[in-house]
């Protein structure tokens, strides 16, 4: 899903970009020496914002899982019900927690495409 959501990042920002934008990444404001150099770190850099998008996205959701399923576990490595109270509290509090990080990063995720399109169809001045 996180994928599929930056490929749709990836896809609206260089389908909406304009001249000024295609401009900045293929012709940059350097010396023409330094074009083998910087056409090809614009390049990587239009496909890596939309890659760390959904690396942000996909860790801060699975490291949630990665909590909640180890405080699960410490019941069966105790091997005892004693501890399963204190655990079953704990999964519900990370569960909580959990869904406060899913809606922060979706924010997030949002903001970020929303300056990314902005700065692509954004008027040269």
């Amino acid at each position: 899903m996180t994928f599929l959501l930056s490929f749709i990042v990836l896809v609206v920002v260089n389908t909406s970009g304009n001249k000024y934008y295609w401009k900045h990444i293929l012709l940059p404001d350097v010396p023409w020496w330094l074009y083998p150099i910087m056409i090809p770190v614009e390049i990587i850099g239009v496909v890596s914002k939309p890659f760390a998008l959904m690396i942000r996205l996909y860790a801060n959701i699975s490291a949630g899982h990665i909590i909640v399923l180890s405080l699960i576990s410490l019941i069966f490595i105790f091997k005892s019900i004693a501890i399963a109270p204190v655990s079953v509290a704990f999964v519900l509090f990370m569960d909580v927690l959990e869904l406060l990080v899913g809606f922060l990063q979706a924010f997030i995720f949002t903001m970020l495409t929303a300056l990314f399109i902005g700065t692509a169809v954004q008027e040269h001045h």
